[in-house]
């Protein structure tokens, strides 16, 4: 089973995301936690976000940290069919991507192919996936060429996960809204 969980940021995705962990977990899953932030040793603030992430989850989860561990797909593919793989969050996982770019050339075509990389093992996946990310386009427009690259990938990337994943939610000043059950799918994505 794979859930989506989006939201914008502050909204309460992350704890969504954990509340369904620890259902999985009462089910008799094993929790793996997949924390995507590549976090800049010089920026305190991100990292005590990190560990604050850290501290909030129950010692008996797994974290892996996916910018420094494992990668993120292969984790997915490689997680056994007893564990359930939250991953927290899908922005930082892109974001990473994005800074890793340098040169914008090719930007967007790479970009997706790290999402289609992604997309791949999710479907190839035997363990439950919850998802964590940032809803896209619920403000300005960015104002540089790397913002614009990002907004756009993740969208692409949500809208895919989204057409495969079991579950949809959207996650909004605290409430969970499931939108399989009380939507219909407005576009077709094509595998880019």
């Amino acid at each position: 089973m794979v859930t989506l969980v989006l939201g914008p940021v502050r909204s309460g995705k992350s704890a969504r995301g954990a509340v369904l962990a620890e259902a999985a977990e009462a089910s008799g899953k094993r929790v793996i936690v997949a924390l995507t932030a590549a976090v800049d040793p010089a920026d305190d603030e991100m990292r005590a976000r990190v560990e604050r992430h850290r501290r909030d989850r129950p010692p008996s989860w797994t974290i892996v940290e996916t910018a420094t561990q494992t990668p993120l797909p292969a984790l997915l593919r490689d997680a056994p069919d007893d564990a359930c793989v939250l991953v927290d969050a899908l922005g930082t996982w892109l974001a990473a991507h994005v800074l890793e770019l340098g040169d914008l050339h090719d930007a967007a075509e790479k970009l997706d192919a790290a999402g289609t990389e992604l997309v791949d093992a999710v479907e190839a996946a035997v363990a439950d996936i919850i998802i964590v990310g940032e809803e896209t386009g619920w403000g300005i427009v960015p104002a540089f060429p790397q913002g614009r690259l990002f907004r756009d990938a993740l969208g692409r990337l949500t809208q895919r996960l989204a057409a495969r994943a079991t579950r949809v939610e959207l996650v909004v000043a605290g409430y969970a809204v499931d939108l399989r059950a009380i939507g219909t799918r407005v576009t077709e994505m094509p595998d880019a």
